[in-house]
């Protein structure tokens, strides 16, 4: 149900409602699973409603500007102060900096992650496939891939490490969040902010991916300029849950990312019972079909910055920290040119994840990974039709991929090299580009 209130909008929801979202990204939000559970006029009061008690979550220096400040205060049934003492967990596949293999200047290329034969859950399910950088440094990304057999159990998640972006391949997500509940398949993104505990529950038998976590500034929408108000990813397209809570006295295991590794903690109830909450720190989900994309109408193939959906800043010059290109169906139109890219080589790191249709004879679930200055390009058959064809305007019906962008070079992990499919056949595609220059 919904109540308005002096001009903002308060939604109540109990847990059979619970997937109703809000639109919007980056403004203040209230919302409440129980009417009247926000406290009016005083965001932390010592006395709350229905027992509750008052947290504040900051995901950003108090001082940040205002644009940009993210923060929310939880409503909740018990204060986070309460669990066990944390061990360190067993070493596992999802690793954190520092990375010890050298980054090397090759065009790597790896095929769909196969379904593990054991039951294994979303955590228990991840892999590091590359990354740089640190959560000391506070900059950086690391690249993972999940797949995972079972929901987690009596489990909770939380990275205080770094900001994870969601992105499933195959199978539907339940995110069970502090905050509620997002519900993410295949064309769409989820964004859980540092620190905030979640569950993962499978939609159906088998769930892959992969999980972009990011390190260093938090994820925002890129600023449009010329483009104007509207274009690219729009705000009102984001989601966002509503307040939803467990009550629930038992045995649960925090897992919480730390310092680059995994630590355990037993609690005897769900942290997930945030009854109500407002501010500006959440998770959100977006679908990439509504993505509106951009293009020439003109001559020659746009930078990819044309296709920015969101951005974590670094240097303004020497490229982001990461940047995410969304990549959807579209029409492509351009005078007196094919529109594939020409061959380049960049001072960025590329990496792309192919989620539907065709991009270089890869199956969906593959991705591709180019350290900086590394030549690549359209492949011997495409630079060949580039130069002969008589090419008109065209519409890219299948295409779902997502590119990223980073100033950072990558490094390689263990299970990249030797479990994850290694696509061996990838940098044979230029050779059979012939000589053609003539006197």
């Amino acid at each position: 149900m919904t109540q308005q209130s002096a001009g903002f909008q308060r939604i109540a929801a109990s847990l059979a409602d619970a997937t109703e979202y809000q639109s919007g990204l980056g403004n203040e939000f209230e919302t409440e699973a129980l009417a009247g559970a926000l406290p009016i006029g005083q965001n932390s009061p010592q006395k709350v409603a229905y027992g509750l008690v008052s947290e504040l979550m900051s995901g950003t220096t108090f001082g940040a500007p205002r644009a940009l400040n993210r923060r929310s205060y939880l409503f909740r049934i018990r204060p986070s102060v309460q669990h066990g003492p944390f061990e360190l967990a067993a070493a596992t596949n999802f690793l954190t900096p520092p990375f010890i293999k050298p980054a090397a200047p090759l065009d790597y290329c790896w095929g769909p992650l196969a379904p593990p034969q054991a039951s294994v859950d979303f955590v228990d399910g991840m892999a590091t496939i590359f990354g740089t950088g640190s959560p000391q440094s506070q900059s950086g990304v690391a690249f993972h891939a999940y797949s995972a057999t079972a929901s987690m159990r009596d489990r909770v998640f939380g990275n205080a490490d770094g900001e994870m972006l969601i992105v499933p391949h195959v199978g539907g997500l339940r995110l069970v969040t502090e905050y509620g509940i997002l519900e993410i398949h295949s064309g769409e993104i989820a964004v859980i902010p540092r620190g905030i505990r979640f569950r993962v529950e499978l939609l159906d038998s088998y769930a892959g991916g992969f999980v972009c976590e990011n390190f260093g500034l938090p994820l925002r929408l890129p600023e449009l300029g010329l483009i104007g108000s509207n274009g690219l990813a729009n705000v009102a397209d984001f989601k966002i849950p509503v307040a939803a809570y467990e009550d629930y006295d038992g045995p649960v295991q925090w897992t919480h990312k730390f310092g680059g590794n995994l630590w355990n903690c037993q609690m005897d109830h769900s942290p997930l019972d945030v009854v109500a909450w407002r501010g500006s720190l959440y998770p959100y989900k977006y679908d990439l079909h509504r993505f509106v994309a951009m293009s020439t109408s003109t001559v020659d193939h746009p930078d990819p910055s044309i296709f920015s959906l969101l951005t974590s800043p670094s240097d303004p010059i020497l490229g982001p920290n990461f940047d995410i290109m969304a990549i959807t169906p579209r029409w492509v139109v351009g005078d007196h040119t094919f529109l594939a890219p020409g061959f380049h080589r960049n001072c960025v790191t590329e990496f792309i994840v192919l989620l539907q249709g065709e991009f270089g004879g890869l199956k969906p679930g593959s991705v591709t990974l180019t350290n900086p200055f590394t030549p690549h390009g359209p492949d011997a058959q495409t630079q060949g039709a580039m130069r002969e064809g008589d090419w008109g305007p065209m519409k890219v019906e299948d295409q779902l991929m997502l590119l990223f962008e980073t100033r950072f070079p990558m490094q390689t992990t263990d299970f990249a090299d030797s479990i994850l499919p290694t696509v061996d056949s990838f940098a044979a595609q230029w050779d059979g580009i012939p000589k053609r220059f003539d006197k």
